[in-house]
């Protein structure tokens, strides 16, 4: 292959590529917020899930892009386990629209496309019509990139060195695959690759069973493409990854074992002559690839993709409701995480007719609840020693959660005080209550101390030593009185009533004392405005948390001693 030919099919993809960028852009402006408001009011069934996901990633003209949205959005918390699945499962379909359609011969209409395009784009006024302008651009680009990496691949294929690699290397199924996926990871893009894998078939520098074998390793590309995205992520998120790679690998590894009759059913549902393409596994070579051929075997790519698309669909969209119940279960993880998806994990409505299973549930998503904010309290006190923006998101994700939680257990508590209850069961509705919004308090002020944080880190703002020292130890007094109220949830009873409270009236008086030593040290110069009223609100923050706790204990206490007295 010349110099300059190889120059030139680099310039058709990147043309490619910059048509590909431009009419997704044009699309996502037509689409305005729209994107955003589909995937957060997306519902539970799986298959509407799916068909997001494919509208995503067809708007997007990328798997690999919608993936890796997809991926942010449950770091958001704006996607459950469940959701985001059955759209990383509708991705593959949104693909195959894309590839279907780069699979129609219409590069004679790429020019008359950028023409009008430009002109819409440049000389209109109208936004509408601008965006509309884009897509047309990007459209014409598009095919006509295609056309000149088809034509000059040509002379790719005539290579004596590319012949060698192809009779080592892409005669070996498994090593198209992966070429495929290397591909598809390389243009970051699921459509772009399987655009180039139609180019150089069409070309006949590659055969048709070695680019069949390479939208395979495309589809295993896009999952590596989402992994990217749970780099760093939450928990859900990794989880997420895990189930779409390895069921991403399972399909792969079936399609594979079953290849030859995977071949034949792309063969059934492609038009046409496809006598060509079968023949000793489809090499097309320059002299036999004309107009007729080319066409064919376009759409053979395209229905391969279809074909295992929809089968990998059909397959997985029944199993993404057990995985997700699987992994509702799992512990949170080797290194502490807590699962921050941002729903309830036990309640379920159709027993509240039930009222002791409905307070089992309630006991169980209560107790959840109280660790997530203990979690938030010990993860605010590691920040002192070092502001790591990781663990703000985290804490920021707990936040949600538990508001998510507030709203859920206290509209479950409501509905279940208004059944038939028994005495003690009617009183135990209110404790609960309480200590639902004690908890989301705790939260808030988890968020005021992290907030002082983030600024004392942008703004460059010194705490002193001592100030440090006061804070943290007055920090420890609270997390431990709110360790003693999670034990209290989870084992039902809270003793040494006594120290606890003590405990208690030291952290309010420590915090007076405190905020007395601090006025010192700003009428001596130690400390400037700025930090004395950070600090002020973090001793506050700190100091509401220990009461709260306090106050979670105190309820508990005392429903266990009226119990007791009923009981009695």
């Amino acid at each position: 292959m010349r110099f300059f030919q190889l120059i030139e099919a680099l310039g058709g993809l990147g043309i490619f590529v910059l048509g590909m960028k431009t009419m997704a852009d044009g699309l996502q402006r037509l689409a305005g917020g729209g994107i955003r408001r589909v995937l957060e009011k997306v519902t539970g069934n799986r298959l509407s899930a799916a068909l997001t996901g494919g509208c995503l990633s067809t708007l997007l003209q990328s798997s690999g892009a919608a993936s890796i949205l997809i991926i942010g959005f449950v770091n958001a918390g704006l996607l459950s386990l469940y959701q985001a699945l059955g759209m990383l499962i509708g991705t593959g379909l949104g693909t195959t629209v894309a590839v279907q359609f780069l699979a129609f011969k219409i590069s004679f209409l790429a020019l008359p496309s950028i023409f009008l395009g430009v002109f819409l784009r440049f000389f209109t006024r109208r936004r509408k019509w601008t965006f509309c302008g884009e897509v047309l651009l990007g459209f014409g680009l598009l095919f006509f990139g295609l056309d000149t990496m088809e034509s000059r691949f040509v002379a790719l294929g005539e290579s004596v060195y590319f012949q060698k690699y192809c009779s080592l290397v892409m005669d070996l199924r498994l090593a198209s695959v992966l070429s495929g996926a290397l591909l598809t990871f390389l243009v970051q893009s699921g459509g772009t690759a399987v655009g180039i894998i139609i180019a150089l078939a069409a070309s006949g520098t590659i055969g048709f069973e070695q680019s069949a074998a390479m939208v395979l390793g495309e589809v295993l590309g896009t999952a590596g493409l989402a992994g990217i995205g749970a780099i760093g992520g939450t928990v859900t998120a990794r989880r997420t990854v895990l189930f779409f790679a390895g069921s991403t690998l399972v399909s792969i590894g079936i399609a594979l074992v079953f290849f030859p009759l995977f071949l034949k059913l792309v063969f059934l549902v492609t038009p046409g002559d496809t006598s060509l393409l079968q023949k000793q596994g489809a090499p097309l070579t320059p002299g036999n690839t004309v107009s007729a051929s080319r066409a064919g075997i376009a759409r053979a790519i395209a229905n391969s993709h279809t074909v295992f698309s929809m089968l990998s669909a059909l397959l997985l969209l029944p199993t993404i409701g057990i995985y997700a119940r699987l992994a509702a279960g799992m512990p949170p993880s080797v290194n502490g995480d807590i699962d921050t998806e941002p729903h309830s994990r036990y309640l379920d409505f159709r027993v509240i007719n039930t009222p002791s299973l409905a307070f089992v549930q309630a006991g169980s998503e209560l107790r959840r609840m109280a660790k997530v904010a203990h979690s938030m309290v010990a993860d605010s006190i590691r920040q002192f020693s070092g502001f790591d923006t990781k663990t703000e998101a985290y804490i920021r994700q707990r936040e949600t959660l538990l508001d998510v939680l507030q709203k859920d257990l206290s509209t479950f508590l409501v509905a279940l005080a208004r059944r038939s209850l028994s005495p003690e069961a009617a009183h135990e509705v209110p404790v609960m209550l309480n200590t639902v919004n004690d908890l989301e308090d705790i939260g808030d002020n988890c968020e005021v101390i992290l907030e002082c944080l983030r600024r004392k880190k942008e703004e460059n703002i010194y705490f002193s030593p001592a100030a440090m020292e006061e804070i943290v130890s007055l920090a420890r007094k609270s997390e431990r009185l709110m360790s003693t109220a999670v034990k209290c949830l989870e084992n039902s009873h809270c003793p040494d009533m006594v120290g606890n409270l003590a405990l208690k009236n030291d952290i309010l008086r420590s915090a007076v004392v405190l905020k007395g030593n601090h006025l010192e040290r700003l009428s001596t110069g130690a400390c400037t405005v700025v930090a004395g009223l950070l600090f002020m609100d973090i001793i506050s923050a700190f100091a509401r948390i220990g009461e709260t706790a306090f106050a979670i204990i105190k309820n508990r206490s005392s429903f266990e001693d009226e119990t007791s007295c009923s009981i009695d």
